[in-house]
């Protein structure tokens, strides 16, 4: 455990004016509250405080930021009470502290509904100040660098919330290292076989390159002195994680990956940064459309950078990233910059954002949803967003994440002019509404009369707030159709379990799933936002587990040990009655597959990874999903048939989307609930005999990797 004089010293090499006497006397407070608590690892808990406290140390923080570090677990911890932290160390910390103890309380990985109202609570938190999430994302790093002494399951757990909400906001803060840190450990305990096969290419890639880094460094230097640019050049390999991403999002084996170094190049002045850039590229071959002013086009976090991709001889690929000093230090500490301490008085850094600013900037449009999965998906996009600059006719900047579409534009602009959109402009030329927009654009939108949104654009849209306001409008749209289709629906999965879907019990499944009316659930259903399944659980929980004679999910596959988890493969969809073999994987448990599963062939070189598996003879209850593709005719009723047909088989529909509607014919994906694949046969020659069933088909998808648990 760090000792009490040598975490001053580290607020003392950045504040010499720091309250030396408040930290000790917050040090000792902590150590006596949490006197007699250890850690899992069995260490003494006040550890885990001081090295948060450590941490944010190396981001330059104030006292008050510091000794919140220090007390961050005594009020929920202890017997440490709000009145008497703010006796022995001020409102500010005493508030703070409430603050990082609210947040701890947050199940951010729990359910759709519960995280959407817990994430509303998390950016409130950050509105009233700031640094209660430095201090939680310092404590999640803290935890993570510690974690093998947690249980396998809880590992998993805090890793996946790691991956999912703390490491996409530091970054969304331009936290850039602490991201890349955190990724890096949740990738370590949810893919250790991944992580370890790129350590292993790289070892050997040095072995056949030898030192890449320092080769290219001692070049870059070389032609920054020839140029006579004061700068420091830094080399470095990229994080595990960082290339893992790079390699499944282009769909390419380490090998064909090229940028896996990254360079940064450090200079005195803003006019030093061109002159650099002038100078690597005349030295090195510049990648065409991996270029990025950042400097002229700041990130609203504050983030100020060059980058460039350049190749040299050998064709390897490097990224070079140039920035002034002042620029490098909001790059490594982002929104924080803002409370940065040199020489014991606040940082003037005219880069570091305003963070009041740019909380009520990623807050304004989250705020405007009420629904509670459209806040949801806005926050998620808007963490994970990268941001393109384009303009308007007129010359105004409109700021939108990568990778977005005129759509998003024109919803940025006014919601209005989102649904009344028929095409857009680029440059002068008419586009394409699925075009990606590119820095530095203009783009005009195109409106006409009597427009609606149409169902594609959700496919096209990029950004929470467009997507929100065309569910909306669509909604609007088709809410009679989706309503009509929503109790077709409701009445089959009723029947199913020998209820009817009266107004009253859908009324009761519509309050019990916070929703505002029983039309709202029913077109929920209809628009495949809801399930037939989760609206009869809603109100007849007890009926939909399938009887009590039924084998129980956790009974269904014979062949594991008893402590082996498994999951059904999506990809297949198996069924009983069908096949079976399992896939290991550490960590993760077995992932079960038909024998005739296409996926399979990606691990026919690991043999030790196969497992022979059989079902459990006996009576399964339906629970498991099968999806079928069906084209049938596009008449009155011919839908609400189809749903009869279906329920008729003691089968339920658990979901259903629309591939494609033509004046004749609908093809459609229903997702159906089965007991066994004799059941699922039952069912397919049901539809087959029904007239307006053009055609079906079992539908299987082997680009679905991930699992379902029935």
């Amino acid at each position: 455990m760090i000792a009490v004089d040598d975490l001053i010293a580290l607020v003392r090499n950045y504040n010499p004016k720091t309250n030396e006497a408040l930290l000790r006397d917050a040090y000792a407070f902590g150590l006596a509250m949490h006197e007699g608590q250890v850690r899992h690892s069995g260490e003494p808990y006040f550890s885990h405080p001081v090295a948060v406290a450590a941490i944010l140390t190396e981001q330059r923080l104030d006292d008050a930021t510091i000794i919140t570090a220090l007390l961050h677990d005594t009020i929920e911890d202890t017997k440490a009470s709000y009145p008497e932290v703010e006796r022995r160390f001020g409102r500010e910390v005493a508030d703070l502290v409430d603050g990082v103890t609210k947040l701890t309380n947050l199940q951010l990985s729990s359910s759709e509904t519960k995280q959407a109202e817990n994430f509303r609570k998390l950016f409130m938190a950050m509105s009233k100040d700031l640094r209660v999430i430095l201090v939680k994302l310092a404590d999640r790093l803290h935890n993570m660098r510690t974690i093998k002494a947690m249980r396998p399951e809880k590992q998993a757990q805090k890793a996946r919330e790691t991956m999912e909400i703390f490491a996409p906001l530091a970054g969304r803060m331009g936290m850039q290292w602490m991201r890349e840190e955190l990724e890096d450990l949740a990738f370590k305990v949810l893919n250790p076989e991944g992580r370890a096969s790129i350590m292993r290419r790289f070892v050997m890639l040095q072995k056949e390159t030898g030192d890449v880094i320092h080769r290219i460094t001692g070049d870059m230097r070389h032609e920054m002195e020839k140029a006579g640019i004061e700068a420091q050049v830094f080399g470095r390999a990229k994080k595990p994680y960082s290339i893992w991403r790079k390699m499944e999002e282009k769909d390419i084996g380490f090998s064909r990956l090229s940028d896996i170094y990254g360079f940064r190049v450090i200079t005195g002045s803003e006019e030093d940064c061109y002159r650099a850039l002038g100078a690597i590229h005349q030295r090195w071959r510049a990648v065409p459309g991996r270029f990025k002013d950042y400097i002229s086009q700041p990130k609203s976090n504050g983030y100020r950078s060059i980058h460039t991709t350049v190749s040299g001889r050998d064709g390897k690929r490097v990224e070079v990233q140039i920035r002034t000093g002042q620029m490098h230090d909001v790059a490594e500490t982002g929104v924080a910059a803002h409370w940065s301490y040199r020489d014991g008085v606040r940082s003037q850094n005219p880069f570091a954002v305003d963070p009041a600013k740019w909380i009520s900037s990623l807050t304004e449009q989250m705020g405007a949803e009420e629904d509670h999965d459209e806040f949801l998906e806005a926050v998620k996009l808007e963490m994970y967003s990268d941001k393109v600059f384009c303009f308007t006719p007129k010359g105004e900047v409109v700021k939108l994440p990568k990778g977005a579409t005129p759509i998003d534009f024109a919803y940025a602009i006014h919601t209005r002019i989102g649904n009344a959109c028929v095409g857009a402009k680029i440059d002068g030329m008419r586009v394409p509404l699925w075009t990606r927009v590119k820095n530095g654009q203009s783009v005009e939108i195109i409106t006409a009369e009597g427009q609606v949104p149409q169902a594609t654009w959700l496919e096209i849209a990029t950004t929470g707030k467009a997507k929100a306001a065309i569910r909306r409008a669509l909604r609007e749209v088709d809410r009679g159709r989706f309503v009509k289709l929503g109790r077709e629906l409701a009445r089959s999965a009723f029947d199913h379990v020998g209820k009817k879907a009266t107004d009253k019990a859908l009324e009761t499944a519509a309050r019990n799933l916070r929703l505002d009316g029983r039309d709202t659930l029913l077109a929920r259903m209809g628009s495949a936002e809801l399930t037939a399944r989760e609206v009869v659980h809603a109100v007849y929980p007890e009926l939909t587990d399938g009887g009590s004679d039924a084998i129980e999910m956790t009974r269904a596959v014979v062949g594991l040990s008893p402590d082996q988890k498994f999951n059904m493969a999506k990809c297949c969809q198996p069924l009983p009655g069908e096949r079976i073999v399992g896939i290991t994987y550490r960590g993760k448990g077995v992932v079960v597959h038909a024998i005739d599963c296409e996926a399979l062939t990606a691990y026919e070189d690991q043999p030790q990874r196969w497992m022979d598996l059989h079902w459990h003879s006996g009576k399964h209850p339906p629970i498991h999903t099968a999806t079928l593709d069906l084209t049938i005719g596009n008449d009155a009723g011919v839908l609400g048939r189809i749903c009869t047909l279906i329920g008729e088989q003691k089968a339920n529909i658990s979901d259903l989307q629309f591939l494609d509607r033509k004046p004749d014919f609908y093809r459609l994906l229903v997702d159906v609930d089965l007991r066994d694949a004799e059941h699922l046969h039952s069912v397919m020659s049901a539809l087959e005999a029904e007239s307006d069933v053009a055609a079906i088909r079992r539908h299987r998808d082997p680009s679905r990797h991930g699992t379902h648990t029935g």
